[in-house]
């Protein structure tokens, strides 16, 4: 596989693998470029500060590219929506529901509750019924959420999918309170974790990340309560109240801030990642992608 490398002045270099470690000289400016190690390679599409998120349209999965300042692509981004799993979960689910209501129906008659046996209170025969009906839907939401599969996100190298250099596990199928992911480095392992609160969310969009060891990384967070509350009530206004998010260190919103994650005036959607208020890069640049992209695909945006 071909090492890519840009140069200062724009130009992109695609070059064989026995140049890894070397120092070449860009062809149309002179100047000298640091080829990476192929070990590095992966990290090295991660060593900058902006990231330019465009979320492709007409699309059943959601689907992102990610380029530099140049506009040049340097990841594509797929969280799979698996269509045909989730249509023949909820398939599975409305059998599983008619089995058990009806199959429950036909028992109770047989039982002569609703026949022409013995007498049975009217409130009993409701609260059976009721709870008929409860057992059935427990059931149905049960098939669907065991045949649906995750949805992981992957960060891929070409548009052909063939290498994943970084990817977000969904920890959980069914996740109602507290949506949680992990980070995975396909080289390195697990790197980071991800969740968010479905409650304080109804106020203000909050996301954490958190190391392995349960230590705070950073967090971020809707730019203006004011806003968030006024997209609450009338919606994103026509893309006039666009949901940005602020990148503080730790776990406070009063921490340090490390960047900033906004969506621009566009009729479609477009977001940039800007971690400038990080110049030494304390800030993992691979988790700060990666909670850009749960901002827009974890909140559905």
């Amino acid at each position: 596989m071909a090492i890519q490398v840009s140069c200062e002045c724009g130009r992109t270099l695609s070059l064989k693998n026995e140049l890894a470690g070397e120092r070449i000289r860009c062809p149309d400016c002179g100047g000298t470029i640091s080829v990476p190690g192929i070990s590095s390679q992966a990290d090295a599409l991660f060593d900058r500060d902006r990231f330019l998120l465009r979320q492709r349209v007409m699309t059943i999965s959601q689907v992102y590219d990610v380029r530099d300042d140049h506009d040049r692509s340097i990841l594509y981004v797929k969280r799979p929506t698996a269509l045909w799993w989730g249509i023949l979960g909820i398939l599975a689910g409305l059998v599983v529901f008619f089995i058990i209501f009806l199959g429950g129906l036909a028992i109770l008659q047989m039982l002569a509750i609703d026949g022409g046996g013995p007498q049975v209170d009217r409130p009993l025969v409701g609260a059976l019924v009721i709870g008929l009906t409860l057992l059935s839907m427990l059931a149905t939401i049960a098939t669907v959420v065991a045949i649906i599969p995750r949805r992981h996100v992957f960060f891929y190298r070409d548009p052909g999918q063939k290498e994943s250099v970084l990817e977000i596990h969904q920890e959980s199928k069914l996740m109602p309170f507290r949506p949680r992911y992990t980070l995975v480095c396909p080289q390195q392992g697990p790197i980071a974790k991800f969740s968010k609160n479905i409650f304080y969310s109804l106020f203000r969009k909050r996301w954490w990340c958190h190391d392995l060891e349960g230590n705070a990384i950073c967090t971020a967070y809707e730019d203006s309560i004011i806003l968030s509350l006024l997209r609450r009530l009338i919606g994103p206004a026509f893309g006039l109240l666009r949901t940005n998010y602020v990148i503080v260190r730790g776990s406070a919103a009063d921490g340090d801030r490390l960047g900033e994650f906004n969506r621009k005036l566009t009729l479609f959607d477009r977001y940039v990642l800007d971690l400038s208020a990080d110049p030494l890069r304390s800030l993992d640049r691979r988790v700060a992608l990666a909670m850009g992209v749960l901002l827009d695909t974890g909140d559905g945006r």
